[in-house]
């Protein structure tokens, strides 16, 4: 599903949150008829967690803390360190080559969707798996692939009930910042990371939360949100075609669907997860100017 760190903040139009409203509450149903004991979610992270100090394209987390941004419940995350150190060694020998952390720090684009999806059965008992979206040079959706696969492998084998989230929005064009044009100051935080001062995230969401609205607007100066490459996105999703951006350059993607449309990496991931022949159902679909990014909820379970 989308993640949005506006959700909360910025008020949509009433009928349409009211519909985002009535298909998070079928995901949840869903989710909980499942009766998950363990959750893995694919998430991209937003310079929050993961820095060109030390760049994976994948990272499963073996232990992890919630930074609490936008909302989020901040603290340590529930990962059972056994099952998730199982499944990187796994991943490793199905030669997918993910590293591991004992200290990951994770951010809205892993929790988020972990907390709407906990209203009716808790699945915060989790595995976080990174996929660096954010941060060029990016993993090949290929390699993607084969993350999820491996992942599903391991999870198939797993004696528990594996609920797989994936979190990542559509199209949409957040003000990411890129190492290449970023002024000095940026460039040393992009590089060597850090919590932010609470000024410094203060200035960051009332930005985006601004931004939000000007989208809207037509004043932003960001790339309008894309329903039509969206729609295409989720058809592929549904109709279990996996492989029709193997082989599309970053930068087709970038201009076409924004800087967070590679988000996209984590429905791939986890829809890999699932093997062939799923079967998959969209809950919703609207482009939410007032969160940034076009939402979409979709939930699928293995043949």
């Amino acid at each position: 599903m989308s993640h949005s760190p506006l959700l909360d903040r910025n008020r949509a139009p009433t009928d349409t949150e009211q519909r985002f409203n009535i298909a998070l509450k079928q995901a949840t149903d869903f989710v909980a008829s499942l009766e998950p004991t363990l959750t893995i979610v694919f998430y991209p992270d937003h310079v929050n967690g993961f820095f060109y100090n030390l760049l994976p394209a994948f990272c499963i987390g073996v232990e992890g803390y919630s930074i609490g941004d936008y909302g989020t419940v901040a603290g340590k995350l529930d990962i059972p360190e056994a099952l998730a150190m199982s499944c990187v060694s796994s991943v490793l020998a199905q030669g997918v080559d993910a590293a591991l952390s004992y200290r990951m720090n994770v951010d809205h684009g892993a929790v988020q969707p972990v907390e709407l999806l906990s209203n009716g059965r808790d699945i915060s008992r989790l595995i976080p798996v990174f996929i660096n979206c954010a941060a060029a040079p990016r993993p090949t959706f290929a390699r993607v692939h084969a993350l999820g696969s491996a992942v599903g492998a391991w999870a198939r084998s797993c004696p528990e009930r594996v609920l797989i989230v994936a979190s990542g929005g559509l199209s949409h064009d957040p003000p990411v910042p890129a190492l290449a044009t970023a002024t000095p100051e940026v460039r040393a935080h992009l590089i060597d990371g850090g919590a932010l001062e609470h000024a410094q995230r203060m200035a960051r969401q009332i930005r985006a939360h601004q931004l939000g609205y000007q989208l809207g607007a037509g004043t932003s100066g960001l790339l309008p949100l894309n329903p039509e490459w969206d729609r295409k996105m989720l058809d592929a999703f549904a109709a279990g075609d996996l492989a029709q951006l193997d082989e599309i350059a970053d930068e087709d993607i970038t201009a076409t669907g924004g800087r967070g449309a590679h988000e996209i990496r984590s429905w791939f991931a986890a829809l890999a997860a699932l093997g062939p022949d799923y079967r998959a159902d969209v809950l919703f679909y609207e482009a939410i100017n007032e969160w940034i990014t076009g939402m979409g909820i979709l939930t699928a379970r293995a043949a």
